[in-house]
C-alpha cells in the first residue's frame, strides 16, 4: 500500500494544473493566503475525489456525476471532512444531548435515582431486582442506552405502599411527554409579544397603528377586512379610533382575531366567516405567533420574528425543561437538573465520586455505562472544552466549539487509515488553548490516521510535520504550489508566502496608540451567564480587543451586554455612554446563507444593480428582456431543467445527496437566449463567474456598482466570485461579507462596530491588511470592539480588555485592561504572558 497521495494535474477552481505528493500517517497544514487555492484542493478535489470514488465501488455513480477537474489522484484513503460553521440550528439541543453525555445520565437517573413518595414524603429507593434481570455484565453501554418499551411498570413505596411508575429515561427526557414541561413543552423558556413593537397604540389604524402594516395596499387590505368582521357581528370598528381607546371587543378582535377563543366566547353560537372579503381575520399578535413558532429552526426568519418578542425563562420549570416529577428525583444528593449545570469538569469529578460509592448491584447494572460515560468525557476535556456546560444551547455554540466537539468524537471511534480534513480547527481558541487540541490532532494521526489542516496560526503550522503552501497571491493570482516541506524547510523557500512568518514572531505595527478623548461606555455589575459583576469603562474612539481563554465571558460581555443594551436604548444606572454613538454595527460569525440561491452578488445587492444594467443593454430590449429575466430565481430566464441552479440533486438512497451539472445549461444557470446578451463581451453567467477584482475594471463608470466591489476588495475579499454561494464562505469571510454590507450603508458620525474574531480564516499576510482596515475605520472617528486571539491584531489594539482567569464558571472576571504595553505586564493574565514575549521579541 502506498504511503503517499499523488495529485497530477489539478485544475479545480483557481489551480493551475498543479501536481502534488503528500505523505500519509503525517500531520500536514495547508496554508497560503485567503482565495489562494486551499480549499480546492482540499474540498473540491480530495474530498470529492474521495467521495466519488466510494461511491463508485458501491456501483451508485451516474454519468453526470461530477468528477473533480484534475488528471489523476491515487493512494486516496477513506476521508472525512469537518467544517468551522456550526450548522445545529435546533432550540431544543444542547452540549448534553449533542455528545450524548445527557442520555448517559438519563440512562443513571432512571436506574439509580431516589425520589421522595408523593404521599408520604419519604425517599424511595430503586429496586435492583428487574433491573438486573435486564442488566448483565457481558451487555455493552449501548445496549443500555435503548429506550424501554412503552409498557409501563409500577413501584410500592415501600413505607405507605403508595404505587409509583417505574422511573425510565422518557421521565429525564425534555423532548418526551413524560418529562417534558407541560408549560413550555421542554424549551425551558417562553416568549410574550412585546405589543409596543406592534403597535402605536395613540395612533388609530388608518395612521399607522399597526406598525407592521407600513404600505397603502396591506392597510387598505386589513381595514377592510376588520370592518367587514365588525359588520359581521354586528359592532363599529373605527379605525380612525387610536387603538388606546378601543373596548374589549375591539382589541380582542385586533389582536386575536375572529377565531380565537377570546372572541369567540364573545359571541357564542355565532360562526367566525370562512372568506376575508366576509371579514375573516386571524388577528395580529395571533399572527406573529404563528410566524414566530414556525421561524423557530429557520435562521434567517428567526431573526425577523424574534425583534417582536421577549424570552423569559418558563415560571413552571424555572428553565429546567422538566416536569417536577423528574426534577426531584436525586443521585448521589443532585438533581439530574443541578448535573445538567455542571461545567464537564465538574461533571467529571462528580462521576468519580459517584463510582467510588456505587453498590456492588449497581456496579452490576451500570459499569459499562460509566466506563463509556467517563472515557467519553475525558476526550472533550482533552480538547479543551472543559467549560461547557451541559445544558447548554447548541445554537449558541461558536462554530470552533462545535468543530471541536466532532474532533473529540472522532478521538474515540479507533478508525485507522482515514483521511481527516479540517478546516481551521484553531478557530476561537486563545493561544493557551491551542495546544491541547494540537495534542489531540497528533492522537489522531498516531492511531495510523493522515490529518490535513486548512491553517492560518504560525504556532500550529510550526508543529505541523509537512506543510503545503499555496499562492503566491489570490484568485486567479494564486493556485500554484510555492512551498512544501517541514517548517524548517519551508522557512528557507524563497517562493513561499508563508516562510517568512514561521519561527519570527515580530509584533504587527500599526498606528501608535491613540489615546486623546475621555468619552467611554461605562458597564456596571455585568452579570449575564458566567460574568462576576464586571464593571469595566470602554474607551471610544479607539480600537478595543476583547481577550481571553475560551468560554471566559468575552461574547457574553460583548453580545449579551453592550450589544443587548444599545439595541434595546437602555441607558440607566448598569449602562451610561450611549448618547456618544450615533449607529451600532454588529458582525457575528453567524454563516450569511445556507440556500444554494443566495451568493455573493445576491447577498450585497449587486445582482440587483448588475441585472438592471444588463436589461438596458440594447440587445437585451430587442429581445424584449427585462431585469427579473436575468434572475436565476425567477422564472422566465433562467433554466427551467435545474430551476436557475446549474445543478441537479441527485438522491444516495442512505448517503447524502450528490449535486451534478445540469446537463441542459451546462451549469450555467440561464437560457440560451439571456446568455447571448453579453456586457464587454461577458453574459450574465460570465459575470458570476468573476472575482470581485477582476469585476472592478468593467464597472468604472458605474458608481454604485463600483463603490460596493471596492468595499469588498477593502474587506480583503477581493478573490471571491460573485457567483459563489455564500453558504461556502468561511466564518471570517462571512464576517467581513456582513462588513462590506454595512460599510455601504450610510453610516453615523460615530458607529461602534462589534466584531467576532474577523481575523478568522486569514493568513498572516492577509492580518495585516485587516488591521490596516480596522484603523482606518478608527482614524475616521468611529469605535472598533473585537473578540480576538490572534496575538498581531492583539498588540496592534489601542485597548485591551481580558477577561478569566479560565472559562465556565472559573471566568467572567476582567484578569487585565491597558495598552497592550500594560497588559503583558500583569502576570495573572494568560494574554499578557504571550503579549510579553511577541513584545518583547520585536525588539
Amino acid at each position: 500500500m502506498k504511503d503517499i497521495i499523488e495529485i497530477r494535474g489539478a485544475r479545480e477552481n483557481n489551480l493551475k494544473n498543479i501536481s502534488l505528493t503528500i505523505p500519509k500517517h503525517k500531520l500536514i497544514v495547508l496554508t497560503g493566503v485567503s482565495g489562494s487555492g486551499k480549499s480546492s484542493i482540499a474540498m473540491h478535489t480530495l474530498q470529492k475525489e474521495c467521495q466519488r470514488q466510494y461511491m463508485e465501488s458501491m456501483g451508485m455513480v451516474t454519468d453526470y456525476l461530477n468528477k473533480p477537474n484534475v488528471d489523476s489522484i491515487t493512494g486516496l484513503s477513506p476521508s472525512i471532512s469537518i467544517g468551522q460553521h456550526n450548522n445545529n440550528r435546533n432550540p431544543r439541543s444542547t452540549v448534553g444531548t449533542v455528545t450524548e453525555i445527557y442520555t448517559y445520565l438519563r440512562v443513571l437517573y432512571a436506574r439509580l435515582g431516589e425520589r421522595p413518595c408523593p404521599s408520604c414524603e419519604r425517599q424511595v429507593k430503586p429496586t435492583f431486582e428487574r433491573q438486573i434481570s435486564l442488566s448483565t455484565p457481558d451487555k455493552e453501554s449501548d445496549q443500555l442506552l435503548e429506550e424501554e418499551s412503552d409498557e409501563e411498570h409500577i413501584v410500592e413505596c415501600p413505607f405507605c405502599q403508595h404505587k409509583l411508575p417505574e422511573l425510565t429515561m422518557a421521565h429525564f427526557s425534555f423532548n418526551k411527554a413524560q418529562g417534558a414541561c407541560t408549560s413550555c413543552g421542554g424549551l425551558g423558556f417562553t416568549s410574550q409579544i412585546i405589543q409596543e413593537a406592534i403597535f402605536d397604540e395613540k395612533l388609530g389604524v388608518a395612521q399607522g397603528g399597526v406598525k407592521a402594516w407600513d404600505t397603502d395596499f396591506i392597510l387598505s387590505y386589513y381595514m377592510d377586512s376588520l370592518q367587514s368582521a365588525a359588520v359581521h357581528y354586528g359592532f363599529e370598528f373605527d379605525v380612525h379610533l387610536p387603538i388606546k381607546d378601543y373596548n374589549e371587543v375591539q382589541r380582542t378582535l385586533l389582536f386575536y382575531g375572529v377565531s380565537s377563543e377570546p372572541f369567540q366566547a364573545m359571541f357564542p353560537g355565532k360562526k367566525p366567516p370562512k372568506k376575508v372579503g366576509e371579514g375573516k381575520f386571524e388577528g395580529i399578535i395571533t399572527t406573529f405567533q404563528k410566524k414566530y413558532h414556525e421561524a423557530l429552526n429557520d435562521e434567517e426568519s428567526r431573526k425577523k420574528w424574534t425583534s417582536y418578542f421577549a424570552s423569559q425563562t418558563c415560571e413552571a420549570c424555572h428553565g429546567t425543561r422538566l416536569k417536577k416529577e423528574s426534577r426531584v428525583v436525586t443521585l448521589d444528593g443532585a438533581s439530574i437538573v443541578e448535573v445538567n449545570e455542571y461545567a464537564l469538569d465538574e461533571l467529571w469529578d462528580w462521576l468519580q465520586r459517584l463510582h467510588s460509592k456505587l453498590s456492588e448491584e449497581a456496579n452490576v447494572i451500570l459499569q459499562p455505562i460509566l466506563q463509556d460515560l467517563t472515557e467519553r468525557i475525558r476526550r472533550y476535556l482533552d480538547i479543551g472544552l472543559y467549560y461547557l456546560t451541559l445544558s447548554r444551547s447548541a445554537v449558541s455554540l461558536s462554530g470552533g466549539e462545535a468543530q471541536r466537539l466532532r474532533i473529540a468524537s472522532l478521538l474515540g471511534s479507533g478508525l485507522t487509515g482515514v483521511l481527516y480534513i479540517l478546516d481551521e480547527p484553531t478557530t476561537g481558541l486563545h493561544p493557551r488553548d491551542s495546544y491541547k487540541l494540537l495534542a489531540a490532532l497528533k492522537r489522531l494521526r498516531d492511531l495510523g490516521n493522515t490529518v490535513l489542516l486548512i491553517e492560518h496560526d504560525v504556532d500550529v503550522m510550526e508543529q505541523a510535520d509537512y506543510i503545503i503552501d499555496i499562492g503566491p497571491k489570490a484568485g486567479k493570482d494564486g493556485g500554484y504550489i510555492v512551498g512544501v516541506g517541514s517548517p524548517q524547510e519551508l522557512q528557507r523557500i524563497p517562493s513561499s508566502v508563508t516562510g517568512p512568518y514561521l519561527f519570527t514572531h515580530t509584533p504587527y505595527r500599526g498606528a501608535p496608540r491613540r489615546t486623546k478623548g475621555n468619552q467611554s461606555l461605562v458597564i456596571k455589575n455585568a452579570s449575564e451567564h458566567n460574568l462576576k459583576k464586571v464593571t469595566v469603562s470602554v474607551p471610544l474612539h479607539r480600537f478595543v480587543a476583547i481577550t481571553g481563554v475560551s468560554g471566559s465571558g468575552k461574547s457574553t460581555f460583548l453580545f449579551d451586554v453592550v450589544e443587548q443594551a444599545i439595541q434595546q436604548g437602555r441607558s440607566d444606572e448598569r449602562v451610561s455612554g450611549m448618547e456618544y454613538i450615533s449607529k451600532m454595527i454588529t458582525v457575528h460569525q453567524e454563516p450569511v446563507g445556507k440556500i444554494s440561491r443566495s451568493n455573493i452578488a445576491t447577498y450585497t445587492d449587486l445582482f440587483t444593480m448588475i441585472r438592471a444594467l444588463y436589461a438596458g443593454l440594447p440587445d437585451a430590449k430587442r429581445r424584449k428582456l427585462r431585469a427579473k429575466h436575468f434572475s436565476f430565481n425567477t422564472a422566465g430566464g433562467r433554466c427551467e431543467k435545474c430551476k436557475g441552479l446549474g445543478v441537479l440533486q441527485m438522491g444516495m438512497h442512505f448517503l447524502p445527496n450528490v449535486e451534478v451539472k445540469c446537463p441542459s445549461c451546462n451549469g450555467k444557470r440561464f437560457k440560451k437566449d439571456v446568455l447571448e446578451v453579453k456586457y464587454q463581451g461577458y453574459s450574465i453567467s460570465d459575470m458570476l463567474d468573476l472575482t470581485v477584482e477582476e469585476c472592478l475594471p468593467l464597472f468604472e463608470k458605474h458608481e454604485e456598482i463600483r463603490r460596493k466591489l471596492e468595499l469588498l476588495i477593502e474587506v480583503g475579499l477581493h478573490y471571491i466570485k460573485l457567483g459563489q454561494p455564500t453558504s461556502t464562505l468561511s466564518g471570517g469571510e462571512a464576517q467581513r461579507m456582513k462588513l462590506s454590507r454595512e460599510l455601504g450603508k450610510n453610516r453615523g458620525s460615530h458607529t461602534l462596530f462589534l466584531l467576532d474574531e474577523p481575523t478568522t480564516g486569514l493568513h498572516p499576510a492577509d492580518v495585516e491588511r485587516l488591521i490596516a482596515f480596522l484603523n482606518k475605520l478608527v482614524d475616521q472617528g468611529h469605535t472598533v470592539i473585537a473578540i480576538e486571539h490572534h496575538l498581531d491584531v492583539i498588540c496592534a489594539a489601542d485597548w485591551i480588555i481580558d477577561f478569566g482567569p479560565a472559562g465556565g464558571k472559573s471566568g467572567g472576571t476582567i484578569i487585565a485592561q491597558g495598552t497592550p504595553e500594560e497588559v503583558q505586564h500583569v502576570e495573572s493574565s494568560y494574554t499578557g504572558q504571550y503579549l510579553k514575549e511577541r513584545l518583547s521579541s520585536g525588539h
